[in-house]
């Protein structure tokens, strides 16, 4: 998949070699910095709730994602794709050990629940 960006509207060829033209107003372009996902699912959708945590005791949630099971699957293939690229070509990515234990098994800093 390539992504042709200007600041206003992204086309993106799909591997079918279809187009489809998206539009990325000034603000959403900006972005919303996350340090923290929660992910939880049902049967039928993943929900990711990206969050900033700054040192509060609160975690702010700054954008709710809500994915089918086969979407959030391609985004899992995807964001794996995209890192594999980027550590060929830039470096790779190192994630210091902060796991906690919990009876003998690592637990990341990730929550993971139904929805």
């Amino acid at each position: 998949m390539k992504w042709l960006i200007s600041p206003i509207k992204m086309a993106i060829m799909t591997e079918q070699k279809q187009q489809m033209n998206m539009e990325l107003d000034e603000a959403t372009a900006q972005g919303q910095y996350a340090n923290l996902v929660v992910i939880s699912h049902s049967s039928s959708e993943f929900v990711l709730d990206f969050a900033t945590l700054m040192g509060l005791p609160k975690a702010k949630v700054k954008s709710r994602i809500i994915l089918t099971p086969e979407h959030a699957k391609r985004l899992l293939m995807t964001l794996q794709e995209n890192i594999t690229r980027y550590e060929s070509n830039v470096a790779r990515i190192e994630i210091p050990f902060s796991a906690m234990e919990d009876d003998g098994e690592h637990i990341m800093a990730f929550n993971m629940g139904e929805a």
